[in-house]
């Protein structure tokens, strides 16, 4: 079969990343965002690395795990990596939740960052 292609390599690593930062210590996200970065979480818009960062270690809990289900990556013709993950969260004492997540990574400088950023939970209202 071979190697994954580049891309799905370096999605992958930075999902498995994003995510270990995200359980561990929120805090330490900033350092994959820059100031042009937009986040949508929940339908809410954020510009910019400290608003990002301010909104991520506000959220109301004070422990999360995530278990990624599934991960796809791609790459877009201006050498950027659009990844999407499908997966459960657990938040505190909460019911398991399931959630999907889209990045978009761009390379500065030597360095993959997230530019783009789309979160909802997968929850339906009936």
């Amino acid at each position: 079969m071979g190697d994954k292609p580049i891309w799905e390599q370096i999605g992958s690593s930075f999902v498995q990343h994003y995510y270990q930062l995200f359980d561990a210590d929120r805090t330490q996200l900033g350092a994959i965002y820059i100031d042009a970065s937009c986040l949508t979480w929940e339908g809410q818009q954020f510009q910019g690395k400290a608003a990002i960062v301010e909104k991520l270690t506000s959220l109301p809990f004070q422990k999360i795990q995530h278990s990624i289900t599934a991960q796809d990556h791609q790459p877009t013709p201006d050498s950027c990596i659009l990844s999407m993950v499908v997966g459960q969260l657990k938040a505190d004492d909460d019911q398991v939740l399931g959630f999907q997540q889209t990045f978009l990574l761009k390379n500065l400088q030597g360095a993959w960052v997230c530019t783009n950023e789309v979160f909802r939970l997968a929850l339906h209202n009936v």
